[in-house]
């Protein structure tokens, strides 16, 4: 028992000194290729069993034969652990260089394919994460592409509408300027809605671009939709009766919600403009507001003969129109754009669908709690 506890010490003691060279080496090494590393562990093994086998035969003096027979089996396994290791270095790095070259062929804009070809497990995880990352970056690849689109028809629409009021505002000031105005007050009204529509234009761009940076800042209170549904209809009742179009409250239950007032108010307004606009005269618009089992749901529905179903998608995109609806007074497209922002604000979502005679707008938000 005791000449075996001298031997596993020995054996140790030669082993450790050999392990301890190897991890510094290692550490030198460390930003080599993977091959080096592979290399230097493989001999560490091989090493370190012949130096505690030697230290063994120090130890108890074993004959030159026999210690020459153990060596020369250490150095056949040497040469075959290190042809191993190297063989199995040059595999690891060449699909790791495959792996970077895929990888950098959707870094730069394209698509990530992974290569073919066995692999190890953690290979193949970064692979999968590669892949899945690549998804990620032609999404959003994608929405910049379709927001970028979207902001140069803002611009262009932006450009037309601003351009035709301040036409017509220099015209009148000119003849108003020159005295050849036959009806000046009828030509001071007139600047004074093109002013308010031109103000209306500018709120509705601060308003969108507060959205898109994140910076709406909201108030919420618990508000009866009863109370907010009749403030929108009373503020929408001047445009109706203008248009000719009657204004029906249907299904309003008293279903308490959190929501910013003034910005919910925003939201039903446009959507009641938006209605009373596309509406023929003698048409009817009808909100409604009731509680379902996704949350509280409020609608309203119009009479403008349905949209194109190709058209659905982009009715909520920033500066869309559809083709009937890019002259005044439609505005630039911004309406429905402000309207979804301030319903994803409040935690909600925004709607549109057709029904028979007309289209659904339909704002979902949270009951209150």
């Amino acid at each position: 028992m005791h000449a075996m506890l001298l031997i596993a010490l020995y054996a140790f003691a030669g082993a450790a000194a050999t392990g301890l060279a190897g991890a510094g080496v290692l550490r030198l090494i460390r930003r080599r290729s993977l091959t080096a590393s592979l290399a230097v562990v493989a001999a560490v093994g091989v090493v370190a069993m012949l130096a505690g086998t030697l230290a063994v035969a120090w130890a108890m003096f074993l004959s030159p034969h026999d210690l020459s027979v153990v060596t020369t089996v250490v150095a056949m396994a040497a040469v075959v652990s290190l042809a191993t290791a190297l063989m199995m270095g040059r595999w690891v790095v060449a699909r790791s260089r495959e792996l970077a070259d895929a990888a950098r062929s959707f870094g730069d804009g394209g698509a990530f394919a992974a290569p073919d070809g066995p692999a190890t497990a953690e290979l193949e995880s970064l692979s999968r994460e590669l892949a899945a990352t690549s998804a990620r970056l032609a999404d959003s690849r994608e929405r910049e592409r379709a927001l970028e689109a979207s902001r140069r028809e803002l611009v262009a629409w932006i450009s037309h509408d601003l351009r035709t009021p301040l036409a017509g505002l220099r015209a009148m000031a000119e003849a108003l300027e020159d005295g050849v105005a036959a009806d000046p007050d009828r030509y001071l009204k007139q600047i004074r809605a093109e002013v308010e529509r031109l103000n209306d234009m500018v709120g509705d761009l601060f308003e969108l671009s507060r959205i898109h940076a994140g910076t709406l800042s909201l108030s919420l209170a618990r508000i009866s939709l009863y109370d907010l549904v009749g403030d929108a209809l009373a503020g929408a009742d001047p445009l109706a009766r203008e248009h000719g179009v009657r204004l029906v409250g249907e299904r309003v239950e008293p279903v308490p919600v959190e929501v910013d007032g003034r910005e919910m108010s925003r939201v039903l307004g446009n959507l009641l403009v938006n209605a009373i606009r596309r509406t023929p005269a003698d048409g009817t618009v009808a909100i409604a507001a009731e509680r379902t089992g996704e949350g509280v749901v409020l609608s309203v529905t119009d009479g403008c003969g349905g949209i194109p179903e190709e058209d659905l998608p982009r009715v909520f995109d920033t500066g869309w129109r559809g083709t009937d609806a890019r002259t005044p007074p439609a505005g630039a497209g911004l309406g429905l754009a402000i309207v979804r922002g301030i319903v994803e604000a409040h935690r909600g979502r925004a709607a549109v669908r057709n029904i028979p005679g007309g289209c659904r707008f339909e704002v979902t938000l949270p009951t209150a709690r």
